[in-house]
């Protein structure tokens, strides 16, 4: 199985719990951007406590959980992560964080076409700020390159007031500006 099959599988379980969701990170990137090959999926979640047992219920058999983890990673607003049993593909399941900005992202996010089906997406804006978040942290160049990407394809819609504003309370005006730089030659 794919990484994106596997996506397809926990996307389809998150919905039948009635858990919000959408999809960030490097699948994000692939929808926006220029597909690159992935070895795991980010997903983020928005629930309460009866509603992530029941999905971790379900994923019983086809998926290792660790239940604490998944409860502890809902009371701090954090992360923990489920392994596709016959392929070991992993999907980081974020709860969603109690910051302005992820409230707005998650706001923002739009339902697009995966693998046929429609599924929530976080919007290209927020996929680059992301990126450039995951950047800055661990200085990855494939991030930034990912965020590039998406700005270059999405040129003409994106919402660059947005980006900028949310750059500035991000700490990541300078990524960017470098960002804006970089699309800019490519002209």
């Amino acid at each position: 199985m794919s990484v994106e099959e596997v996506a397809q599988l926990v996307l389809q379980s998150l919905e039948a719990h009635k858990i919000e969701y959408m999809i960030v990170g490097s699948l994000a990137s692939n929808l926006h951007g220029v597909p690159r090959a992935t070895q795991d999926a980010d997903i983020v979640i928005e629930c309460d406590k009866f509603s992530l047992n029941s999905f971790i219920d379900s994923l019983q058999g086809n998926f290792y959980v660790d239940n604490q983890a998944a409860l502890d990673a809902l009371k701090s607003r954090s992360m923990f992560n489920i392994v596709h049993f016959s392929s070991g593909i992993k999907i980081d399941l974020i709860v969603r964080k109690w910051r302005d900005y992820n409230a707005e992202e998650f706001e923002r996010r739009r339902q697009i076409h995966f693998r046929g089906t429609p599924r929530w997406v976080a919007s290209p804006e927020d996929v680059i700020l992301g990126k450039l978040e995951w950047s800055r942290i661990g200085a990855s160049e494939r991030q930034f390159n990912d965020a590039v990407n998406i700005a270059k394809i999405q040129r003409d819609r994106i919402d660059v007031q947005y980006l900028r504003r949310w750059a500035n309370e991000l700490n990541i005006t300078k990524l960017l500006d470098k960002l804006f730089e970089d699309v800019n030659k490519s002209i």
